[in-house]
């Protein structure tokens, strides 16, 4: 018997050591991930928890201001008149309940969102959707999945509502449908579906891009599109620097120069993003405006007062450059045949034969 214990015991240890390993490196190779839910029967918690126990994540629950609503009372009335606003005017935030202040403001540092919902009467609930409409345009370029509770009705309206609100990101792979005759399961159902999804892997050099304004450099993180990577290759020619000037108290812009593809939509711009206009004008916002732009991506880590120094809120002809490598020691570039030394790009790779084109040798710019 005692034999037969110490067996066992190895077995276990084996097998939780084995799961540990598999979760820890999925972890380590995956980017980082948020859970966003909101649950009113508790079902979509206790999805939240299943699927926090299989994979790493941070978490935050979505609350309605108005916690004494019964969306189910008077033959569902209330929660249907909330969802007749949403669609009769679903581009003016005035349509969508109000939603308690969020824990997690910004969203640049996760690369996997996941949401889980409930579903009201074959479409997302409005609670879930007033939190897409406010903090959707943050998710442009992340990989998003999608879980949906509902008692026995499909989940297409959902699906039809987050590809709605939540524009230009990589969905991860099919939402998950969990419904009152499977929810016991659910533990099972996200095991199995987890492997089929996308994660996106963590961020490389090539999704940040630097704005030095006045010898202070601060970066962007870059969403996944078109004119992003038109413009990645523009600045691995060399840094691009523009004259800007304030305007309508929100946001500095100014001409590129040159232009970059557009998939204009219309974003609520926030303090911190950095937006593309009319095709070959660049905006940086430290206040909010609403219009039809192409997203670049956002500045990391200040808050509106801070963006406001940084980016001299107020002013006129504000130099600014946009580079991909954080090089504000370099403040010259001098015209030299080619030397003895070790070239780097522009982005900080090593170029072993270099042609002509502006490089960095000895920690300053030099022109071949």
């Amino acid at each position: 018997m005692k034999n037969f214990a110490l067996i066992l015991m190895s077995l276990l240890m084996v097998c939780c050591t084995k799961d540990d390993e598999v979760k820890a490196a999925t972890v380590q190779e995956a980017g980082k991930t948020l859970v966003v839910y909101y649950s009113y029967t508790n079902n979509c918690h206790e999805i939240m928890t299943s699927l926090t126990s299989q994979i790493e994540a941070d978490v935050m629950r979505i609350e309605p201001a108005d916690k004494t609503q019964k969306y189910e009372a008077n033959n569902y009335a209330i929660g249907t008149a909330l969802l007749n606003a949403i669609k009769a005017v679903p581009n003016d935030a005035a349509s969508y309940p109000a939603i308690d202040p969020v824990s997690i403001t910004d969203l640049s540092q996760y690369q996997n969102i996941i949401i889980v919902t409930p579903l009201w009467w074959s479409q997302m609930a409005a609670i879930m959707q007033t939190y897409l409409f406010n903090y959707g345009a943050q998710m442009a370029g992340k990989h998003v999945a999608l879980i949906v509770s509902s008692h026995s009705s499909g989940i297409s309206g959902v699906v039809a509502d987050a590809e709605r609100l939540v524009k230009n990101v990589t969905w991860m792979g099919d939402a998950l449908w969990i419904n009152a005759s499977n929810h016991s399961n659910r533990a099972s159902l996200i095991q199995n579906w987890l492997p089929t999804l996308n994660f996106a892997e963590k961020q490389t050099t090539m999704s940040k891009m630097y704005i030095t304004i006045n010898g202070q450099t601060q970066d962007v993180t870059l969403v996944d599109n078109q004119a992003t990577k038109t413009l990645i290759e523009k600045l691995q020619q060399a840094p691009v620097t523009v004259t800007l000037n304030s305007s309508g108290g929100f946001e500095i812009w100014g001409a590129l120069g040159f232009s970059l593809p557009t998939s204009n939509e219309q974003i609520n711009a926030q303090p911190g993003d950095v937006i593309l206009y009319s095709g070959s004008n660049i905006c940086i916002f430290y206040g909010t405006n609403s219009w039809s732009y192409t997203r670049l991506g956002k500045i990391d880590g200040l808050s509106e007062s801070e963006l406001r120094t940084f980016l001299k809120a107020g002013e006129s002809n504000i130099s600014v450059t946009l580079s991909l490598s954080n090089t504000t020691a370099v403040n010259s570039v001098r015209s030299t045949g080619k030397q003895n030394g070790v070239y780097y790009s522009l982005n900080g790779q090593k170029v072993a034969n270099p042609s002509k084109g502006i490089y960095i040798m000895n920690g300053k710019k030099v022109i071949l």
